[in-house]
């Protein structure tokens, strides 16, 4: 019996190293082929070279091949003025999943720079300068959310440049000494090193550089103007003196029009306003009395005066408002996205859930106007009108473009809403567990997302300590990404902070005396709950783990494989693959286990948090600055 447990042992074991080698042997067969049509014959072979079928690219150190530490992943090819007359085969090449750096620089290849590119989805860098590339940029190239330095310069390649301005980690663009045409992208300017597009066809006016750059960036474009360049932009024509003459008298005679349709259109609408009050008021006595709880919504007649998902009746409905309170109670706060905001266009509007939580639900409320809105309503918050408003006054002083404002709430015995712009691109917990449509979620942004929230935290406990306002329900569906893919912290202060969030996990600590009394009700162990729920949303990034029973689980699980010493099985997989230093994983793991300290006081505050984050992004960010 134990001789053959062991038998099938091994064959189990066996299959899977012929699988490892079977997928090894694909990637060098592709690499053998992607040097084959980039060097039709022309590279003299020496002994040394590698790049055969029957060698190893890590163990035998094929030329312009690097790789990880343990040599088994490719991780740089650089191939640098070695008479390669080809064309670049991406879909061969991009067979190596865990290529970071490609250099072809100052060779002879030719034809297109291939769309399959996008298939290289971890590369950092992509070097193609003094080459022949010719016809368009892939639009797709814009898919590389991961590339930091792209030098295409010294090609003959034209056409428009793709929206590569979409790479939010971009710091180096050279495009120079090409037949480029058309419009410049937006580029975040702030963010570059280097960038240069000169002696190319480029036109119309030039994005705000912010003083980042000077004209040799952009000279050699006769059709661009505006500042660095000398040649200013042409002015627009004065609207008033494109039309002459008779333009006068028709302009009376069609605003003799405009106002009798306004006229005909006031008097339509006064007479559907008075059959909708009469339907109002039959509506309002039928539901006289009923009481709307937090499960289900009573019918409201013709009138739309819930808030729905799809056609089905959602767990809010506003008719649960006195209606002659609600019109005064929406207080809204100064912003141009709801100016002029009434109760009535929320009570009109369609809405959707999609969100349910412990603390209430969210809708998406999309005014007549076009305007998407994010409504909170919260449940079981025992906060006088007069509190919540000096609350949320307070909070809202504290501006962070960081952390996401209210813009209205509404208050009464009955219902609390809070009113905020709606973000369309998700949570970090959407993008951490849910569909990125095959983009890898890469260490850079991870590292970013991280760095630029505990500095939103570190902010806001700064101005609101005296006030004891923390966040008191921090997690990562509560971190949100505007149209710049920016993170922004939502729902801030919407909850006096309970001990649930760490609970469990204490209750394992305090038993060896480690931990903190949890029924201190103190400002300090506010803010400390913070930097705990912070911590736990760095394991979520570090790991890619789903948090279960508040972070408990997840914590626990990273503790008992750190005190293992198996720290490198805690990171992401994905990670791992990508080749993300794993010293600065390693650096960014001890500040979140210090984080979820089980004693409270022996936390670090964010301000701390945040200035060692920074250091390690900088840290990165100069490691990526010295690669080739």
């Amino acid at each position: 019996m134990e001789r053959s447990r062991v038998f099938v042992v091994s064959v189990i074991l066996f299959s899977l190293l012929q699988t490892a080698s079977s997928e090894k042997r694909e990637v060098i067969e592709a690499l053998v082929v992607f040097m084959g049509k980039l060097s039709p014959g022309n590279v003299s072979i020496d002994p040394g070279f590698g790049w055969n079928p029957d060698s190893d690219p890590c163990t035998d150190k094929w030329k312009g091949v690097s790789c990880d530490g343990q040599l088994q992943f490719v991780r740089k090819i650089v191939l640098e003025q070695l008479n390669l007359t080809g064309v670049l085969d991406a879909t061969s090449l991009c067979q190596t999943k865990s290529l970071l750096v490609l250099s072809l620089n100052d060779n002879s290849v030719g034809g297109e720079i291939p769309e399959e590119i996008s298939n290289c989805r971890y590369l950092t860098h992509l070097y193609l300068s003094g080459n022949r590339f010719s016809s368009s940029v892939p639009i797709n190239v814009s898919q590389l959310s991961n590339l930091k330095r792209i030098d295409i310069s010294n090609n003959a390649l034209s056409g428009e440049l793709p929206d590569i301005s979409r790479i939010s980690g971009l710091i180096s663009f050279l495009a120079q000494n090409n037949q480029l045409s058309g419009h410049l992208p937006r580029f975040d300017f702030s963010n570059l090193l280097q960038f240069n597009v000169s002696n190319n066809n480029f036109s119309g006016p030039i994005p705000n550089v912010n003083g980042h750059f000077n004209a040799s960036s952009f000279e050699g474009n006769p059709a661009l103007c505006g500042p660095p360049l000398p040649n200013p932009c042409p002015a627009p024509p004065p609207a008033g003196k494109i039309s002459k003459g008779p333009s006068k008298n028709r302009f009376l005679i069609y605003s003799g029009y405009g106002v009798l349709a306004l006229a005909l259109l006031l008097v339509i609408a006064i007479k559907l306003l008075r059959k909708k009050a009469r339907k109002d008021n039959k509506s309002e006595a039928v539901k006289k009395g009923e009481e709307v709880d937090g499960s289900s919504s009573k019918t409201s007649g013709s009138t739309s005066s819930e808030f729905r998902n799809g056609g089905n009746r959602s767990e809010y409905s506003i008719t649960s408002v006195e209606s002659g309170k609600a019109s005064s109670s929406l207080v809204v706060f100064s912003s141009p996205v709801v100016n002029g905001l009434k109760f009535e266009d929320l009570l009109q509007a369609p809405a959707e859930l999609i969100g349910r939580g412990k603390h209430g639900s969210v809708y998406k409320v999309v005014l007549s106007s076009g305007v998407s809105l994010a409504v909170k309503r919260i449940r079981d918050w025992e906060i006088s009108q007069e509190d919540l408003t000096r609350r949320l006054q307070r909070i809202d002083g504290a501006k962070h473009p960081n952390v996401l404002p209210a813009l209205a709430y509404y208050c009464s015995r009955q219902e609390k809403l809070l009113v905020y712009e709606f973000l369309q691109n998700g949570s970090l917990f959407s993008l951490l567990y849910g569909s990125q449509d095959g983009r890898p979620f890469e260490w850079g942004s991870r590292l970013s997302i991280a760095t630029r929230t505990a500095e939103a935290l570190a902010f806001m406990h700064d101005e609101l300590q005296e006030d004891g306002i923390a966040h008191g329900n921090l997690k990562s569906t509560n971190i949100l990404f505007n149209k710049d893919m920016d993170p922004c912290i939502s729902e801030y202060g919407l909850m006096v902070v309970e001990n649930y969030q760490e609970q469990s996990f204490i209750s394992q600590a305090s038993s060896s005396g480690t931990s903190d009394s949890p029924d201190s009700s103190s400002h300090c162990r506010s803010f400390k709950l913070d930097v705990y729920a912070f911590g736990v949303v760095l394991l979520e990034l570090l790991t890619g783990k789903v948090v279960q029973n508040n972070g408990s689980d997840l914590a626990k699980w990273v503790h008992s494989v750190v005190r293992e010493e198996w720290t490198v099985e805690v990171f992401d997989r994905g990670l791992i693959a990508e080749g993300a230093s794993e010293e600065r994983m390693v650096s960014l793991l001890q500040v979140a286990l210090k984080c979820i300290n089980p004693a409270p006081d022996a936390r670090p505050g964010m301000n701390q948090v945040a200035a060692v984050l920074n250091s390690i992004r900088e840290e990165e960010e100069r490691s990526i600055a010295s690669d080739p």
